[in-house]
């Protein structure tokens, strides 16, 4: 789908030729969005648009920034979160969208749906002239800060699983929440390295040294950079919560293992001398070298189970002043 919007001074107009939309007079931006390699093609021809920069956008590459003779291109990710059992690559969804910053010209092209240039190709429909009339740079600001506020959406999500998490671990830890916690971290991970790459984007837009960005807007730029490292900081400090939610989690279940250790030790123990008794008499012998006199006492046997009782008592209250019960 390609959309061509013109500014004329007086207002906007939709365009379908975009050659008709090139050559006009004001500001033209043109948008292409779940495009046919053809569609992306007629874009490229009509604004004269670098092959290998088509590529990079086709082939989702990394997010970067380039400086042409005629224009500025810079390549950024959206970003939403996938559900239910993905690999590592795929916990965070990213599409391409490529901008391509002319003098009086802007294209956007999004081989997938792009959600955040078209709510500001929605806003300039609704009569938000003022983006176009400000001149491509300024429009090219705006799709990069709805796009950078899609990304605080994200980690507030994941801001949410990670609290619900932290409680979870001091209230019933079990086995299913280590499982959760590696997800949780898996997607920070993702999400980083789509942010990453796009502050670096950023940080070269905002910097001043290109042609076409204007002085003035470039003040723009630098607050979406900053809203960047803001979101670099917070992944940073959201990831090591989570390590230090795994380790008390383990801490936790560590500690579950020792007490049912200790009891089963102390429980052993208190066996062993009773395990010796019972061999003892298991063995059924009188009489020679090896007579045991107790076997025909008339109190043997009650004598024998008051022993056995008391040393197990002992232990008990042994156990107990070393805190072990």
């Amino acid at each position: 789908m390609i959309d061509a919007l013109v500014y004329d001074g007086t207002g906007v107009e939709s365009v379908e030729d975009i050659a008709a939309a090139r050559a006009a007079d004001g500001t033209t931006w043109v948008h292409v969005e779940d495009a046919s390699d053809a569609e992306i093609d007629a874009v490229a021809d009509a604004f004269d648009l670098h092959a290998l920069a088509i590529e990079d956008v086709r082939n989702n590459v990394r997010a970067k920034s380039e400086e042409f003779s005629a224009y500025t291109f810079a390549l950024v990710k959206t970003a939403r979160l996938t559900r239910g059992e993905t690999t590592f690559e795929e916990e965070i969804d990213d599409e391409p969208v490529g901008l391509f910053i002319g003098d009086d010209w802007l294209v956007t092209v999004a081989t997938g749906s792009a959600d955040p240039v078209a709510r500001v190709q929605e806003s300039v429909r609704r009569g938000d002239e003022r983006l176009l009339e400000r001149g491509p740079d300024f429009t090219a600001y705006r799709v990069l800060d709805v796009l950078v506020d899609s990304y605080f959406e994200i980690l507030e999500h994941l801001e949410g699983q990670i609290e619900a998490i932290e409680d979870e671990v001091v209230e019933s830890p079990d086995a299913d929440l280590l499982g959760e916690i590696n997800s949780v971290r898996r997607e920070l991970l993702s999400f980083r390295k789509v942010v990453w790459p796009v502050r670096e984007t950023l940080a070269v837009l905002a910097r001043g040294d290109v042609t076409t960005i204007h002085a003035d807007t470039q003040k723009y730029y630098r607050d979406v950079y900053d809203h960047l490292v803001q979101l670099v900081d917070l992944l940073e400090t959201y990831r090591d919560l989570v390590v230090g939610t795994r380790d008390i989690y383990l801490n936790a279940l560590s500690q579950s293992t020792n007490e049912v250790m200790k009891v089963l030790t102390v429980v052993a123990t208190i066996f062993i001398p009773l395990t010796f008794v019972a061999g003892v008499y298991g063995m059924n012998f009188s009489g020679g070298p090896y007579n045991m006199p107790e076997l025909t006492w008339e109190f043997g046997y009650p004598a024998v189970m008051l022993g056995m009782a008391g040393v197990a008592a002992l232990m008990v209250f042994y156990f107990r002043r070393q805190s072990y019960l």
